[in-house]
């Protein structure tokens, strides 16, 4: 189950990465964004938080349904929540995958605050970010 708390417009973090979860969170908060993590897309996408949310920050390679295939699952929904992808595992195929599905980002883990924060920015207001 996510874990939320009200503030600013709501940012769900999906990643299986325990730490980048933690860290990506507080760097959200600290700028005033609400906030929900899951450590799986299954989970996100069956939470209460998924209506709230503004925007999407995803891992790529994740056990059952990867970031593609979350973006993937949003979009046959009917949903155009932005999505900015995370990876340790940069390969241009998955790149391409994803900006072709309408990324808002693609970073390479690790990536610094300000560049995300660019891409968060970007996403809410209907531009793309800074792909990697």
């Amino acid at each position: 189950m996510g874990n939320a708390r009200k503030r600013g417009p709501m940012v769900a973090v999906v990643d299986d990465d325990r730490s980048i979860r933690a860290a990506t969170d507080s760097l959200l908060r600290s700028r005033g964004y609400a906030v929900c993590t899951f450590p799986s897309a299954s989970e996100f996408l069956q939470s209460r938080e998924l209506a709230e949310t503004v925007c999407v920050i995803t891992d790529v390679r994740m056990p059952a349904i990867d970031g593609i295939e979350l973006q993937a699952m949003l979009r046959a929904r009917g949903s155009s929540l932005p999505v900015i992808f995370v990876t340790a595992f940069p390969e241009e195929s998955t790149r391409a995958r994803a900006i072709r599905g309408g990324a808002s980002g693609y970073l390479t883990k690790p990536f610094d605050a300000p560049t995300l924060m660019k891409c968060v920015e970007a996403a809410l207001d209907g531009r793309r970010g800074v792909p990697d």
